[in-house]
């Protein structure tokens, strides 16, 4: 559920804490999202304002932030609950984006705005799913014998001179499967899965933001984080 909340850090929150963002949407009133922020403290996550921009953020500790699991499934929880919870359509920001001041954040969007609402109107209703393909590689390599000759030929000749045969010989072997496996998997690509039906499975991912096809580039210079 969506709620409306108002925040105002007291002073000493703000001498230690900066301010993480984790996603701009399209949003013109305060919107909070719960006890979720990153750095273990229980923070409320809301929105800080720019005309009708908002970005999603937290107070956090003022740190550099590693990738552990721990901070990753937070900050992508956070998007999530943004997304799928609340019906925004986020423009998800890097992992790790912070700032010193709530007036740094709306410094940023100020300086970004053209470009976030462009990015935003372009992504409107839109999710991300990743999907991911797996093969039974026996299966493939005995169906990739059948139909190249050279390696049933090379391979054959290692296999009956154990003794004599050559470590470039083993390598060429080495470098022709390699091949055709990757030859092989374009081939699956390009072509329809019910042809393959047994030998592929596919797992879906998502929804997720938005990641690999917003591909804006966001100059920070007078919005300094850490």
């Amino acid at each position: 559920m969506e709620s409306t909340i108002s925040t105002t850090p007291d002073a000493s929150d703000k001498a230690t804490s900066g301010v993480y963002v984790y996603c701009i949407i399209e949003a013109a009133e305060p919107r909070g999202f719960g006890k979720i922020g990153i750095g273990g403290r229980g923070d409320e996550v809301y929105t800080v304002h720019y005309r009708d921009l908002a970005a999603v953020v937290s107070r956090a500790p003022l740190q550099v932030y590693d990738p552990t699991r721990e901070n990753a499934l937070t900050h992508e929880h956070v998007n999530e609950v943004v997304m799928i919870d609340n019906g925004f359509t986020p423009v998800p920001m890097s992992f790790g984006t912070l700032f010193k001041t709530e007036e740094d954040t709306i410094e940023f969007l100020k300086d970004t705005y053209d470009a976030l609402r462009d990015v935003l109107q372009k992504m409107k209703d839109k999710l991300e799913f990743g999907l991911k393909v797996n093969w039974d590689r026996d299966n493939v390599l005995a169906e990739i014998e059948k139909e190249n000759e050279e390696l049933r030929r090379l391979k054959a000749e290692i296999e009956s001179n154990q003794q004599t045969s050559t470590y470039f010989a083993r390598m060429q072997l080495g470098r022709l499967v390699e091949q055709a496996l990757a030859d092989k998997s374009d081939a699956y690509v390009r072509e329809i899965n019910a042809r393959y039906e047994g030998k592929l499975t596919f797992k879906e991912t998502g929804p997720w933001p938005p990641y690999n096809f917003v591909t804006i580039r966001l100059q920070l210079e007078r919005s300094a984080g850490v």
